[in-house]
């Protein structure tokens, strides 16, 4: 099984590889960096529904070809502690009626460093007696390590310790710890994670000036790319990331970087000067010099307005979850800047997902 397993991870590597290549091919020919993932235990994020059996309960995922559901009693992808947890808490949740009815998804996220935050997702309000089961289902799950629990209905949210957990990147010998709240975005493969922002800092180490990151999320790039530049401005529109940002650069002891509530299309037009922004109070562009842009956009990839912003920098650093409209994107950027390093990061083994980076440079 093992062997097998193996096997199929190299070929479908491979796939990835050759997939990237051919994409990249009319912008760059060199070699691309391929940063390997183990094939089990990666994920730390999964989302189950819940399937209700009689008295039975257990988690089901559907089939992305057929759309069939079918009973999930293990789930390879995922890191031990998730598999831990799902084992532990069906029992628990059986037996209590408070807790199961009218659940319909369990969500979990973990850390490397053993916190575990599980969301318990309802087709119903929740009361006392729910508050008073979650705390009893808290103790029983004690046993797995730091657990938190949410309960989320219809317009409500109730805490059971706290909606996060925090998470501990060793990223080139430095620690950096990240506060990641419940129900936003975080990179779901801690490892693969860690090496992409290493190579995003080997890339970008030596470049002077100020960085300007635009879809900067929790700071997961920005902070410990900090280091490494004068100034850095992060934008985010997400108000749960951009809090999280601020929790992040606290408690990393960062001087040197702001993060403003802005969409990459609202910022184009503060750089530009045709809107103004409150909430860029207190914060004025023109005191940066950027000479480098980190752009880690959704799949769509970056807007024609973002796209005009970014091809002003020397050097941009373009994180991409999807290689189509990354190449794309290198089209439109292809008169102005080269590609000088790529990489892929394989966030999903044993899927068709590429997550991959490139570096262009400016020409002279």
């Amino acid at each position: 099984m093992v062997v097998e397993q193996n096997q199929q991870y190299e070929e479908q590597l491979g796939e990835k590889k050759l997939r990237l290549r051919n994409l990249l091919q009319p912008f760059y020919d060199d070699e691309i960096t391929v940063f390997r993932s183990h094939p089990v235990g990666y994920r730390m994020r999964a989302e189950f529904r819940v399937w209700h059996d009689d008295d039975d309960l257990y988690h089901i995922m559907f089939d992305q070809t057929t759309k069939e559901k079918y009973k999930v009693e293990t789930f390879p992808a995922a890191c031990d502690l998730i598999n831990q947890a799902m084992q532990v808490i069906l029992p628990l949740l059986k037996v209590n009626e408070t807790l199961r009815r009218k659940l319909f998804q369990i969500d979990y996220l973990a850390t490397t460093s053993g916190e575990l935050l599980i969301s318990l997702l309802y087709h119903r309000q929740l009361d006392e007696d729910w508050v008073l089961a979650a705390e009893k289902l808290k103790q029983g799950l004690d046993a797995l390590g730091a657990v938190n629990i949410i309960g989320r209905a219809r317009k409500q949210k109730i805490i059971i310790h706290h909606d996060f957990v925090t998470e501990t990147l060793s990223i080139h010998k430095n620690d950096y710890t990240f506060v990641q709240i419940e129900n936003s975005f975080t990179q779901p493969n801690a490892i693969i994670n860690q090496c992409m922002i290493e190579w995003a800092i080997e890339n970008l180490s030596g470049i002077k000036g100020d960085l300007l990151e635009l879809y900067c999320g929790a700071g997961n790039f920005s902070i410990p790319l900090s280091k490494h530049f004068t100034n850095v401005l992060g934008t985010e529109i997400s108000k749960t990331s951009v809090n999280a940002a601020q929790k992040n650069i606290q408690n990393n002891n960062i001087k040197n970087l702001r993060i403003a509530r802005l969409s990459s299309e609202e910022f184009v037009e503060a750089f530009n000067q045709t809107r103004i922004f409150r909430r860029l109070d207190g914060l004025s562009l023109s005191n940066y010099n950027f000479s480098t842009v980190l752009v880690d956009p959704p799949r769509a990839g970056i807007d024609l307005e973002t796209i005009e912003l970014i091809r002003q920098f020397d050097h941009i650093l373009y994180i991409s979850c999807n290689p189509i409209t990354l190449a794309d994107n290198l089209k439109l950027l292809n008169n102005t800047h080269i590609v000088s390093s790529a990489a892929l990061f394989d966030q999903f083994p044993l899927t068709p997902h590429i997550e991959s980076g490139v570096l262009l440079k400016k020409i002279k």
